[in-house]
């Protein structure tokens, strides 16, 4: 016969909460708990496991070492009972999907919408709901359960740290793009032709962002930054009014001329774009997930 574990789940789960939010204060208030008994619990948890958990520093809580590793088995134990709430609310062949996404602001929308769309082709009705924002913001709520999937194109230095699993969904070169005139002009002499144009930047810290600069660098090319714009669409406007030339992934090279009247300046194949998808543990049982993990060489060129 198995042997029980000796770890109350309850008390696991307000230590999870506490870490969570940083403090018994705040986790209380989650719990509406008194922070007296939360604190009480807490205490029982740690003389059960034989470690202290927390240690205070100005006037906060901070993880110790064990509890960094508590905390991230802690993480995967709850989100695999969420998704088991969540595969239980959707049992019923013929009840809608809900697949709340959270997607990065720097992300082209159209890309978006391609690693998607597998979800949007299940026998089963789709509730989507799709927010954007900054990577930071999406994970932390990721982690709070307020989505089901990021999609990111720059993960976190502390990720590995997270509890939390990166799926890579694609890897395409980089291309840039200016209004037709522009491009027309600049293609003759090709780099060297960029060192002072006008320049428009996603986000500076966007890894793919990054690698052109090196790559411009490399080629002792300076060109002029004159915006920083961490909306993929509004980036793509500003560019096809003239302001600057804009990158965007090759893979939807064609879309994008369409879409906004400009035309490629170049393909450059050593400038390569990723997008992850994060999810809290490695084999999600959502459906729509699974679709859209199933579907990762999509893009890819």
């Amino acid at each position: 016969m198995a042997m029980l574990p000796k770890v109350n789940l309850k008390h696991l789960h307000y230590f999870w909460l506490i870490a969570r939010e940083g403090s018994i204060a705040r986790a209380a208030e989650v719990l509406d708990l008194a922070p007296q008994t939360l604190s009480g619990q807490l205490a029982s948890l740690e003389e059960s496991l034989g470690h202290t958990l927390f240690r205070r520093e100005n006037r906060s809580l901070k993880l110790t070492e064990k509890g960094q590793w508590v905390y991230q088995y802690a993480e995967q134990i709850f989100a695999l009972a969420e998704e088991m709430e969540s595969g239980l609310k959707h049992f019923e062949q013929q009840a809608p999907l809900k697949l709340k996404v959270g997607i990065a602001a720097s992300i082209h929308k159209l890309i978006a919408w391609q690693l998607l769309e597998p979800a949007t082709q299940l026998e089963r009705p789709l509730n989507l709901c799709c927010h954007t924002g900054q990577t930071p913001d999406l994970i932390r709520s990721l982690k709070k359960q307020a989505f089901d999937l990021v999609l990111t194109d720059q993960l976190p230095d502390d990720f590995s740290q997270s509890g939390l699993v990166a799926t890579e969904l694609m890897r395409t070169p980089i291309s840039l793009f200016a209004t037709p005139d522009t491009t027309q002009r600049l293609q003759r002499n090709f780099p060297t032709s960029l060192h002072g144009e006008p320049l428009l930047a996603t986000s500076y810290s966007t890894p793919y962002f990054q690698q052109l600069l090196l790559w411009l660098q490399q080629r002792q090319i300076i060109p002029r930054f004159v915006a920083e714009i961490d909306d993929s669409a509004l980036i793509k406007v500003f560019g096809s009014r003239g302001m600057g030339i804009f990158a965007a992934p090759h893979a939807i090279r064609d879309e994008v001329c369409r879409q906004y009247g400009v035309s490629e300046l170049a393909r450059i194949d050593g400038v390569m774009d990723a997008i992850f998808a994060v999810t809290r543990t490695a084999s999600p049982q959502h459906l729509a997930i699974r679709s859209i993990l199933a579907h990762k060489s999509i893009g890819k060129n």
